[in-house]
C-alpha cells in the first residue's frame, strides 16, 4: 500500500462479523485498518446509534432471551415495521435486541458469530458511545499485540449519519434540511466531548446533513458518498476540500484526477478484491472502504 493509504472497515469487518457490531470492530482492528467506517442513527431518547438500516432487520436481529414484553419482536410476523423503527426505540429497548445473523451468506461466507477476546459475545446494537469505550478498551488489553494497541489509540472514525432525503422521517428529530439538527448536533457533541476532532470524519449520502455539520462546526472532516459517476464529482460550500467516496464501479483514473485537481481525496466503497484495489490504486485512489481489511491492511 502506498504510504498514508487509508484502509476503512467497512461496518467495521462486515465481511468477518456481524455488522456495526463490537466483534465486527474488533476484527476491523486486528486486521490493522487505519479507519473503522459505520452508520449512525437517532434513539427515541435522543442517543446516536451505531445501524445501518432504519429498523431493527430480522434477517439481522432477533431478541435476546428474557426481553420485556413491551420490545418488539423482529421475528413476529405482526410486528409493525414502525415498530422497530431505530427513531421508535430507546437505547434500553435496543440492547435487548442481537444483531448476530447474516443476511446474506452468498455474499459474505466468512462471517461468523463467535465471541471474540475483547468484545466477547456482544452481538446488540450499541451507542457511538460504547463504540468509542470499546476501541479504548481494546487498546489496552493484553490480549492484543503492542501493534494491534497502537494503531487502535490513532485509529479514525469514518461516521456515516444515515439522513434520507427522500424520507425525512427516518431519522425522526424535526431536521429542516439546513439548520444542524438534534441528531448531528449530538454527534458533535459526543466528539468533543471524547477529544476525538482530528480522528472523525462525517459521511452521508445526504449533502444536507453534511452541510449543516460545516454551518455548526467547519472544522470536521467530511465525506461525500456518491452512487452514481462522474457527475456526481461533489460541489461543495465554497470550494470546501472534502473526501470523495464513490462507488468503485463508477470510478476511473480522469474523475480521480479532477477530484484531486478540486483538492479532493478519494476514497471508494466497497471494495473486496484486492486486486481491484491494486488498480484502484494504480488509478489513484486514496483509500478504499471494505468488508474485507483482513485481505490487505497489512500490505
Amino acid at each position: 500500500m502506498p504510504d498514508g493509504f487509508d484502509v476503512e472497515g467497512h461496518r467495521g469487518a462486515r465481511g468477518l462479523k456481524p455488522e456495526n457490531t463490537l466483534p465486527a470492530f474488533e476484527a476491523g482492528l486486528d486486521s490493522g485498518v487505519t479507519t473503522l467506517e459505520f452508520d449512525l442513527h437517532y434513539s427515541k431518547d435522543g442517543e446516536v446509534v451505531v445501524w445501518h438500516d432504519p429498523i431493527v432487520d430480522p434477517a439481522k436481529c432477533g431478541l435476546k432471551p428474557g426481553a420485556p414484553p413491551d420490545v418488539p419482536d423482529p421475528d413476529r410476523a405482526d410486528t409493525p415495521e414502525d415498530a422497530l423503527a431505530i427513531r421508535s426505540l430507546t437505547v434500553e429497548e435496543l440492547r435487548w435486541f442481537r444483531c448476530d445473523r447474516n443476511p446474506d451468506p452468498d455474499a459474505f461466507p466468512q462471517q461468523d458469530p463467535r465471541p471474540t477476546p475483547v468484545a466477547g459475545d456482544e452481538y446488540g446494537i450499541v451507542t457511538l458511545d460504547d463504540l468509542l469505550d470499546f476501541v479504548e478498551r481494546y487498546a489496552a488489553s493484553d490480549a492484543k499485540t503492542d501493534r494491534q494497541r497502537a494503531n487502535a489509540r490513532v485509529v479514525q472514525f469514518n461516521m456515516e449519519t444515515k439522513r434520507d432525503r427522500g424520507d425525512p422521517s427516518a431519522i425522526g428529530d424535526g431536521f429542516d434540511g439546513e439548520t444542524v439538527g438534534p441528531f448531528e448536533q449530538r454527534i458533535l457533541e459526543i466528539v468533543d466531548e471524547r477529544g476525538i476532532r482530528d480522528r472523525v470524519i462525517v459521511q452521508s449520502f445526504d449533502i444536507r446533513s453534511l452541510q449543516a455539520i460545516d454551518r455548526a462546526d467547519p472544522g470536521i472532516r467530511l465525506a461525500v458518498l456518491t452512487a452514481v459517476g462522474r457527475a456526481a464529482l461533489p460541489a461543495f460550500a465554497n470550494d470546501r476540500a472534502v473526501i470523495w467516496s464513490p462507488r468503485a464501479s463508477t470510478v476511473d483514473a480522469e474523475s480521480i484526477r479532477e477530484a484531486h485537481a478540486v483538492g479532493h481525496t478519494v476514497i471508494p466503497w466497497t471494495v473486496n478484491d484486492p486486486d481491484l484495489v491494486t488498480r484502484l490504486i494504480e488509478a489513484g485512489v486514496d483509500g478504499v472502504i471494505t468488508d474485507r481489511p483482513d485481505l490487505f491492511a497489512d500490505r
